[in-house]
């Protein structure tokens, strides 16, 4: 992919045959670069294999210098270094103002107080032992899960008074964690003046009346494992040996960003919606700029419209002509020069002379016309002024901070606006295309420290409101100013954070009042690959779920940067999508690039209207014009010289647009970068024989670089280091500027582990990255006895698969014999013998057959563990004002709906206790004697395997109770292959019945021919025919995706071992010893078991409670309620003409019941107590409406109509029911 041989040309990138005598030095030796050296004759000196083996050891260092979950952490570090300050800096100094009560002013004087936020620095995470020392212990994150609590640091503020001792004081405040600067109360009055000494007649005078100084805690903010703020970070082995960080602690539960697609920001938007715009977009609404091409109707007796350009700015709707002169520009030519739109389109000169014309309509509302002076700036002030929310500044400090804020001066702001219309033009005769918003250059991700910058900002401007309202009221002569934590409130910081946190409603980027959701995620511990898949996703937020166009669709700017395969099926297909295997999410690059830009030929932008660019090419540095050069080309090329010698950050991404004339240049966050060789530098290769470097070490060297989406489209990238020497192949070698590390590499994480995903039909894959690899059960973590989670399951016997893939070993670690040891806990399940054939009918659709054998000898043999959560409240904190009978706690009580054999007298069960169903598994009781016990349903039941005694963030006392349970595969549990074969366990079946080889070689699971054809997996044939020629002994072993063993080598390795070819094989009958006629496919293939188990959803029940109002079966399975009989089965009970059953179903084990009917009045008689002749009482059913006893019949109905029937009656509303007798 990539641009045409034109276009590299163009751009100065490397070719086949060329000399370069314009590229710098990039030797490592700093010798001199020698123009006519060839480097493709340096690469067939190195050899195809060598440079795929340095392709491997480059991807290893490549994982070991930023792993899988860099983005999250190195987010999460760039916001504890610099975020937090910037969201502190935005608010500025507080002023808050009496409430000017004169009833409360007193003989003083009005009185005020300023705050304003300093330095930000954070402590790392503690936490108070409870001891009268007040000491405070190392918050661990093991900790933070066992007792449920934040794992976060803490905020101070220090409150700087003495403005004499300011500087002396503050050199000894080292450990303060924010500097606030508060100038607490002051006064202010209007004296008098020397006029001619000053230019005013009187001033504001201040007189500070009081001053105090103090450290206060303003917050928490959640702390992420493994980044700079962590205890773990310096601790060389972790709590558990598979975890990577990149996740929070909040109150117990394991939280995790979803890296959001938000709208690029730095860059203008071209758009043909709703008519042509291109737009200057800011999260800051005052900052917005729209310049649309709008239909107005022509003059006086002509019809049609002609189309003007007009500007959208500040809730306004103004000429664009008018805002040029109010910028400075002095004449019509002037503003076309600034335009400099160099084409003679008639309908483009159409649309400018229009514009002149409805800027001059507004000739007559400005005195003078608006070309003269400054009668434009104050026609545009009028305009402004008459808004709902005009900004409180003059006209000129306005467009300073407002318009276009990151240029200095007027003539630069109206330069950038003749670009804008510029734009705007090219785009409607069609010379530039507008923009994609599914573009990966028009996008960035925001990360853990875009999106706690912005929550962080949303509660640290509610606790300052709060704490400006409540000072307020202490402003008054009457009263005394208290020290500052009594109206600073942290608790809305650390409150807000973590709600935001466990409801996972975010602040909208750019809408105040509303909230967004999918941001957060509890992280899944059901493997350690669902772990890293879940930190490693991507969301797209959309307005509605339906039809949102190409959104979903794959984009060629996706390639090696997302996954295209891994997308969940449903309403989030296309939406929510994983990062490709070495995908990297740049951060800011704080330093100024703007000395490298002059030194590389740039010249920075005149401050004035009337120098001609024309010829020369735009810079734009993050979407801001810096400047110009005379020759992009040579620009561009001393720029990736420079980021390939270390001059320049390597997450710089360098775009030359020679259709456009521009140069656009990005250091901000959020790009997704990739790794790729740079071709003309890969004779550096060699110096680095003697040992292996490090990936930093090719990036200095300008072997490897990061190149983003928008640079990408620049390079000529071949897929593998074959295709550089398609030429000795007897094929024309095309000319390539990059090449890939590995094709592998463009798949996601859970998709390039998958052998031979290539041969497998898309949606297979689909399933298997995106469900089966995440539900497969593993080996989730090395520390479960430091952990409590509600549920989780282990595979007793995990087993590394037989084949190796690129990513697999990337992702390893050295093992003996100079070999890797491929990542073993992304694979998760075990290699079993599979063999292709119909066994007793028990295999049919999705059904597989498993040898009973093999699980008794504990294949596939699991522990599921559940754990039980109880609080009481911890006598010390309880409040006064509660009973004390109403005080819980655990203990041990004879409970009515319960057994408590196994408790002990505290409550709790031993270890090893075996509890059923019924028990009560953590005993609790109030004084007064009510039980408040905890037991198990009726589908629950294990031996205890810990108990845990501890207190959380809020003073209340829990306890935790596991149960394991050991389960072997039984019938309905579901299995899957790495290809998307999903199966149910139909029929266990002895080995002596199976089907044996001439070996003896039984299989352990035999699933059905008919999977194979319409699902298109011929990828795990190759799979088990591979793994049978390695358990044979051989030496081919790699089964990665786009870059796999032809199938000719596969089978060449089966026929060296003395088995057929294509893997069938003799087979016995395991029950009569006869021969079976046809040959059958067998191999050893890997299976994984899934969490979805029958035990867990199996459903019966004969009787059981039912709801009180309708007093039909309740539905929940663990309440013991009834099997949902839905429309769609009674429509096949009709259909079967089964009306006895279905009258059964619906009616006699649902919510049968009986009322009596009058045949009279046709309506319901009520059984009542009533008086009859003689005085005497009766009970039975009467009509009201007839008075009368007689003629009643009793009817069978459901209790759900009865009810009906009822609550219509108390609306007023009377059913008549017409019986008949049966």
């Amino acid at each position: 992919m990539g641009a045409s041989s034109d276009a590299k040309g163009d751009i100065g990138m490397s070719s086949k045959g060329e000399s370069f005598s314009d590229i710098a030095d990039m030797d490592i030796d700093d010798n001199g670069y020698d123009d006519d050296y060839d480097y493709s004759t340096s690469i067939h000196d190195l050899g195809e294999g060598f440079l795929k083996i340095f392709c491997k050891e480059a991807a290893i260092a490549f994982f070991n210098e930023y792993g899988l979950i860099s983005h999250q952490i190195n987010s999460y570090n760039d916001f504890i270094k610099n975020g937090i300050q910037r969201v502190f800096d935005s608010f500025g100094e507080i002023i808050v103002e009496p409430g000017y009560d004169p009833s409360k002013k007193g003989e003083s004087e009005w009185r005020y107080a300023s705050v304003k936020f300093g330095k930000v620095t954070l402590s790392m995470p503690s936490f108070w032992g409870g001891s009268d020392d007040e000491k405070e212990y190392k918050m661990l994150p093991r900790h933070a899960r066992l007792q449920n609590m934040s794992y976060a640091s803490k905020m101070k503020v220090n409150i700087t008074v003495e403005v004499n001792e300011f500087d002396n004081y503050f050199s000894k405040m080292h450990e303060i964690l924010l500097d606030l600067i508060w100038n607490l109360v002051y006064t202010q009055k209007l004296v008098s003046s020397d006029k001619f000494k000053t230019g005013k007649a009187q001033y504001l005078d201040k007189q500070i009346l009081s001053t105090d100084t103090r450290d206060i805690i303003i917050g928490s903010v959640p702390v992420m494992v493994k980044s700079d703020l962590c205890w773990m970070k310096d601790f060389e082995k972790g709590d558990c040996d598979f975890d990577h960080g990149g996740y929070f602690i909040i109150k117990g539960a394991e939280k995790t960003f979803i890296a959001q697609e938000q709208s690029c920001l730095k860059r203008l938007l071209i758009t043909n919606n709703q008519g042509l715009t291109v737009a200057y977009r800011s999260e800051v609404k005052r900052h917005r700029l729209i310049i649309r091409l709008v239909g107005i109707s022509k003059l006086e007796n002509i019809e049609g419209v002609e189309k003007v350009l007009t500007v959208y700015f500040m809730s306004t709707e103004i000429p664009v002509w008018i805002w040029f002169f109010a910028l400075g520009v002095s004449s019509d030519r002037e503003v076309m020069n600034l335009i400099d739109y160099d084409s003679e389109d008639a309908s483009i000169s159409n649309i400018l002379f229009a514009s002149i014309r409805d800027a001059d309509k507004l000739n007559d509302k400005v005195d003078g016309g608006f070309r003269r002076g400054k009668n434009a700036l104050k026609y545009v002030d009028e305009v402004i002024r008459k808004t709902a929310f005009p900004p409180g500044e003059s006209m000129e400090e306005c467009i300073s901070l407002y318009l276009f804020p990151n240029l200095k001066g007027l003539k630069q702001k109206a330069r950038f606006l003749g670009y804008m219309v510029k734009s705007l033009l090219q785009a409607y005769a069609g010379r530039r295309k507008c923009d994609n918003r599914d573009d990966f250059r028009n996008k960035r991700l925001d990360l853990a420290g875009e999106l706690l910058e912005r929550e962080l900002k949303a509660h640290i401007g509610h606790a300052r409101r709060r704490m400006a309202k409540a000072l307020q009221r202490d402003l008054y002569g009457d009263r005394a100013v208290r020290p500052i934590e009594h109206y600073l409130d942290a608790s809305i910081v650390t409150n807000g954070i973590s709600r935001a946190f466990s409801t996972g409603a975010w602040c909208h980027p750019f809408k105040r009042m509303e909230r967004m959701s999918g941001v957060v995620a509890t992280v899944g511990r059901a493997n350690p690959l669902q772990t890293m898949v879940d930190m490693r996703k991507t969301r797209q937020q959309v307005q509605y779920t339906g039809k949102v166009g190409d959104a979903r669709y794959p984009h060629p700017s996706h390639w090696g940067k997302v996954c295209f395969l891994s997308t969940p099926d449903g309403e989030n297909c296309g939406l929510v999508k994983n990062l490709a295997t070495t995908g990297l999410v740049s951060t800011n690059v704080l330093e100024s690039l703007i000395p490298q830009l002059l030194t590389c030929g740039m010249e920075k932008l005149v401050d004035d209207t009337f120098t001609s660019l024309r010829g020369k090419d735009k810079v734009f540095l993050n979407g801001d014009w810096v400047g110009v050069c005379e020759d992009s080309l040579s620009f561009v090329l001393e720029l990736r010289r420079m980021r390939r010698r270390k001059k320049l950050p390597h997450q710089v991404e360098i775009k030359r647009d020679v259709h456009q004339g521009e140069v656009r240049i990005f250091s901000d966050a959020g790009r997704i970068l990739r790794p790729l060789l740079v071709v003309e530098n890969l004779n550096k290769v060699k110096s680095s024989k003697g040992g292996k470097s490090s990936f930093q070490y090719f990036l200095d060297n300008g072997i490897i670089e990061l190149i983003g989406a928008e640079e990408e489209e620049d390079c000529s990238t071949a897929w593998g280091i074959k295709y550089l020497f398609m030429e000795d192949k007897g094929k024309s070698a095309a000319k390539f500027t990059h090449c890939e590390l590995d094709m592998s590499f463009l798949l996601g994480l859970s998709c390039g582990i998958i052998p031979y995903a290539n041969h497998d039909h898309a949606r297979r894959v689909l399933y298997q990255a995106q469900k089966h690899s995440q539900q497969a059960i593993g080996f989730s973590t090395t520390n479960p006895n430091l952990r409590v989670d509600t549920l989780s399951h282990q595979l007793h016997y995990p087993q590394r698969p037989l084949f190796q893939t690129m990513t697999s070993d990337c992702l390893g670690k050295p093992g003996r014999h100079n070999r890797i040891v491929p990542k073993p806990e992304y694979y998760n399940g075990q290699n079993a013998i599979v063999a292709v054939n119909v066994h007793l009918g028990f295999n049919q659709e999705d059904s597989i057959v498993m040898n009973r054998a093999s699980l008794e000898r504990g294949m596939f043999r699991s522990e599921h563990i559940r754990s039980y959560k109880a609080e009481v409240d911890n006598k010390e904190s309880l409040d006064k004002r509660r009973k004390p009978d109403d005080c819980v706690n655990f203990g041990k009580m004879q409970s009515k709906f319960g057994r408590v054999d196994s408790l002990d007298d505290d409550g709790f069960p031993y270890v090893g206790a075996n509890l059923q169903s019924g028990d009560i598994i953590i005993g609790r009781c109030s004084e007064s004697g009510a039980d408040h016990s905890i037991k198990l349903k009726h589908t629950e039941r294990g031996m205890v395997q810990k108990v845990l005694l501890s207190s959380n963030d809020d003073g209340k006392n829990f306890a935790v109770v596991s149960l394991r349970q050991v389960r072997s595969p039984c019938l309905g549990d579901k299995f899957s292959s790495m290809h998307g074969q999903k199966g149910v366990l139909g029929f266990l079946e002895s080995q002596e019945n199976f089907p044996f080889t001439i070996q003896g070689v039984v299989p352990d699971i035999v699933i059905n021919p008919h999977a194979f054809p319409s699902r298109q997996t011929p990828g795990q044939l190759l799979e088990a025919a591979l793994g049978k020629g390695i358990a044979c002994g051989g030496s081919k072993r790699y089964a990665t995706p786009f870059s796999t063993l032809s199938v000719d080598d596969i089978t060449d390795q089966l026929h060296s071992a003395g088995f057929s070819r294509w893997g069938n094989e003799r087979v016995y009958n395991g029950a009569t010893g006869a021969m079976v006629r046809s040959l059958i496919f067998m191999g050893p293939t890997f299976y994984q078991r899934l969490i979805h188990m029958s035990e867990d959803k199996v459903k019966f029940r004969n009787t059981g409670p039912v709801h009180p109002l309708t007093r039909q079966p309740v539905a929940d399975r663990k309440r013991f309620g009834g099997i949902k009989f839905g429309e769609m089965e009674r429509d096949c009970l009709i259909a079967h003409g089964a009306s006895a059953n279905l009258h059964e179903r619906l009616f006699t084990l649902s919510d049968s019941s009986q009322m009596h009917v009058c045949q009279k009045c046709k309506n319901v008689a009520y059984v009542i107590l009533r008086t009859v002749a003689g005085g005497r009482k009766i009970r039975g059913p009467h009509c009201r409406i007839c008075d009368s006893a007689d003629d009643l019949v009793r009817v069978n109905v459901p209790y759900g109509a009865k009810l009906l029937c009822q609550e219509l009656f108390s609306m007023g509303i009377s059913l008549k029911f017409e019986t008949r007798f049966c």
